[in-house]
């Protein structure tokens, strides 16, 4: 058997704050996305790229992702350690790190209303059993994509699980998918159809991979698109809306994503610096739509919008 080559692992730790801007730059630096692992104990974050062996150059890479950091430090974000680290490692021993990484997490809701409902998300190797009638969702790292486990990410799987209404037909629509969790998530949990749509075609192909893996493909619509060039008009709305993207898009494209959602429909924006949360607040206000639920951790943001 042929052994393989080891791989060039470059990670930047960080604060929870700068980890989207740093996923960026190395992409930018690297030419390949980058994956999150955020330490819930540490409050912090660890943003790693990981390349094959090839033409790469150590300290030009260094020298280029210093130069980053400091231009994203002067636009006020917070780097935290902000520790370099270049290193080659054996395949087998990044395949292990994530094991000690990513563990289950699940989602749990309960009310007057409902027996309970919940989801579980779990790596591949995790040996946890689902509880009874419970959802679950099997995802793994891989070399670009981490599981999803962005702080952000918990509080869309809880307005997934809490706006789950047994017994009758609801939509959903996942607006910057990324590895496809939170879609994959709404087909394990009842919603159809389902729809998600990501610019970055890497993410549509990871995802679908993932959607083969937890035999919901068929279930799920995954395509490519640009939230800016979605038409005024939507063929469709939808019970459910969630929309993780950067502010400015939010803002800027307000009008697109509002009209995709149902009249007594619910929209959640995910993915806000809590600084930039009022501001993006007041632009939703202007359409027509109100907060009823936020959510404050690790300097992000979440809300729940419903119309007025």
């Amino acid at each position: 058997m042929k052994k393989q080559k080891p791989l060039w692992r470059v990670a930047v730790a960080t604060s929870p704050e700068a980890e989207d801007a740093i996923g960026e730059l190395l992409a930018a630096v690297l030419g390949v996305a980058a994956a999150t692992y955020f330490d819930l104990e540490k409050q912090t974050s660890l943003v790693s790229a990981f390349l094959e062996q090839g033409e790469f150059s150590p300290a030009r890479a260094r020298a280029e992702i210093a130069a980053g950091l400091k231009r994203i430090a002067s636009f006020g974000l917070k780097l935290g350690a902000g520790t370099i680290e270049i290193a080659k490692v054996k395949r087998e021993d990044w395949a292990e790190s994530w094991k000690k990484h990513f563990k289950p997490l699940e989602i749990k809701y309960r009310s007057d209303e409902s027996d309970g409902k919940s989801l579980l998300v779990k790596p591949s190797w995790s040996k946890k059993r689902p509880a009874k009638n419970q959802a679950v969702v099997i995802l793994d790292p891989g070399l670009s994509f981490g599981t999803g486990q962005h702080p952000t990410t918990s509080f869309c799987l809880k307005a997934l699980v809490r706006g789950r209404k047994n017994g009758t037909a609801q939509s959903f629509l996942d607006i910057g998918t990324g590895s496809g969790i939170l879609a994959i998530a709404a087909v394990k949990l009842g919603y159809q159809p389902v729809h998600a749509f990501d610019f970055d075609p890497e993410s549509v192909r990871v995802a679908k991979a993932n959607a083969r893996k937890n035999r919901v493909a068929a279930q799920l619509k995954l395509t490519r698109g640009d939230v800016t060039r979605l038409p005024l008009r939507p063929a469709r709305q939808y019970d459910l809306v969630c929309a993780n993207l950067i502010s400015n898009l939010l803002i800027a494209e307000r009008r697109r994503i509002v009209n995709r959602v149902k009249a007594a429909g619910v929209l959640v924006l995910a993915g806000i610096l809590a600084a930039e949360f009022v501001e993006v607040e007041r632009a939703f206000a202007d359409v027509k739509m109100k907060r009823v639920a936020r959510r404050v951790e690790n300097e992000w943001c979440s809300g729940v919008f419903c119309f007025v």
